[in-house]
């Protein structure tokens, strides 16, 4: 049996530390291979790792037992990226990171790009430099003992941002560019499985909320996946896909199958999600070989959770790993690297090498000066005293002159002159008064300033209690641009969830005062 297993994981390292994982680096290998036993599959395909090679460590990459690859965002570090963690068992023949063949390593890729005149080069260039896509070859032998070639696409693809119209334009053209691969790839015989991220929840029973939805199934995603996937239910003569959506293959009528939830309304605890996480096969694949698919819901750690199939196949591991696999990496390969190697020689001509030695010669003469003058102007010790050892430190001490002598035959001072004259009775009460006027007055200003200051810092006002629940109310944001961007409000603090069921949020909405 072949258990493959697909989960867009949202940080591979925030995801170690979420699970108690904050411990030295040695530690990390063993956290690792934790998440990938629990996972119990032959090949792992990871989704937005949100690592780039700088900050790969080797722990993280290289696990005992099983040999990983990963392809990396080139645009922006902590964003996007994939990753393939294949069982030694199970090792592939030849790995390649993007669609396009543009990053292919030598004698690692697989060929079978299909025709892509439609797209320019620095498009395909675009199109692979934000990590998005990861391919394995394997070899796999059937029930009958047949062997054939498997390749395992993992994708993340990109999401449409509504504010964004060029990011629904690079969607589709990566979408355009994944099925050109894939097709090309089972032309020339090999059986192909597509599975990752997809952004698109295909049909309404895969998404809560599609019946609310202005035309849902008018979006380009799900049109193209309409092409892309066969209905088992079409008719005879009436197109069919290439591809299996394999859970609606065994499952077709489960609601509220869903693999996505939004962390900021707590939708999962009501299982209030979409499922754009999809295991695709070959028609030909799904139907002889497929045994099973399946969700894990029950898996946390991520705002997605994991999917996969099992094959009715065994895998026959390669001799050797590709040279895409990240033990090959030189910062992984067990060799010493030279500082030589991260500098660059740079070629000086004859006048810059003169004119450098010129400065030099007239430095060291500058110094020799400095040096003379030095020596020169240092005391000797015949000229401060005696040479025969440290000075005593009472010899840098002498008696002011200036300093008036003590006498004991001090008259001291006549009592009268400190005595200050009488002061009349009339004056003594003035004083009085005024200075009770005075306190009266400041202790006034203080407490009118005080009052003032009171009214303005009141501090918060009590949270209120939401209309549907009467439950404290939680205090959100706005962060969509617009004329409220920023301001603050509440809502009930419930998960999100159907409209229908009286637990989930109700719809209670209130601006905060302004700060």
């Amino acid at each position: 049996m072949l258990r493959v297993v697909s989960w867009n994981i949202n940080g591979i390292r925030s995801h170690l530390q979420g699970a108690g994982y904050e411990e030295p680096s040695n530690c990390t290998a063993r956290a690792v291979g934790r998440i990938l036993d629990k996972l119990d599959a032959d090949v792992v395909c990871l989704q937005e790792t949100k690592v780039t090679r700088d900050v790969l460590t080797e722990p993280l990459a290289i696990i005992e037992g099983y040999n990983s690859y990963f392809s990396f965002s080139r645009n922006r570090s902590g964003y996007s990226g994939v990753a393939t963690f294949c069982k030694d068992s199970a090792t592939p023949v030849a790995a390649e990171e993007g669609l396009s063949g543009l990053l292919a390593t030598p004698n690692g890729d697989m060929n079978c790009y299909g025709n892509m005149d439609e797209f320019t080069q620095e498009e395909l260039r675009a199109l692979d430099s934000e990590g998005r896509a990861l391919l394995t070859q394997h070899k796999i032998r059937t029930r009958d003992g047949n062997e054939k070639t498997l390749t395992v696409i993992n994708v993340y693809c990109p999401h449409a941002d509504p504010g964004k119209p060029d990011r629904l334009t690079f969607k589709m053209r990566f979408y355009r560019l994944l099925q050109i691969r894939a097709e090309a790839l089972l032309e020339a015989g090999s059986h192909v499985i597509i599975l990752g991220d997809l952004n698109t929840a295909h049909r309404p029973i895969d998404h809560w909320d599609a019946v609310n939805l202005e035309c849902f199934e008018e979006e380009p995603g799900r049109k193209w996946m309409d092409g892309l996937l066969g209905n088992l239910r079409c008719q005879a003569g009436s197109y069919m896909g290439p591809f299996i959506d394999s859970y609606r293959y065994f499952h077709p009528k489960q609601k509220g199958a869903f693999t996505c939830w939004s962390t900021v309304t707590g939708a999962r605890h009501l299982n209030y999600g979409s499922r754009i996480d999809y295991v695709l096969g070959d028609r030909t694949l799904v139907m002889d070989t497929f045994q099973s698919s399946f969700l894990l819901p029950e898996v946390m750690g991520s705002d997605h959770c994991p999917v996969g199939a099992v094959l009715n196949v065994s895998p026959v591991p390669a001799k050797q790993c590709p040279p895409l696999c990240t033990r090959f990496l030189p910062e992984f390969a067990g060799t010493q690297l030279k500082i030589l190697r991260f500098l660059v020689h740079l070629e000086q001509d004859p006048m810059f090498k003169q004119s450098a030695l010129q400065l030099s010669s007239q430095t060291q003469i500058q110094m020799r000066q400095n040096k003379a003058r030095v020596r020169s102007t240092r005391p000797r010790p015949s000229q401060t005293g005696s040479g025969r050892g440290q000075k005593n430190l009472m010899s840098y001490f002498h008696p002011s002159s200036s300093r008036p002598q003590t006498s004991s035959n001090l008259d001291p001072p006549s009592l009268g002159t400190l005595m200050t004259p009488e002061i009349s009775e009339e004056e003594v009460i003035a004083s009085v008064v005024e200075g009770h006027t005075k306190a009266s007055e400041a202790k006034d200003k203080k407490e009118v300033r005080t009052l003032f200051w009171k009214s303005l810092l009141r501090g918060p006002l009590p949270t209120p209690l939401c209309g549907g629940h009467r439950e404290p109310c939680v205090l959100r944001t706005v962060k969509k641009p617009g004329p409220n961007l920023g301001r603050h409000f509440y809502m009930c603090a419930r998960p999100q969830g159907p409209p229908t069921d009286p637990s989930s949020r109700c719809n209670f909405f209130l601006w905060s005062r302004p700060s």
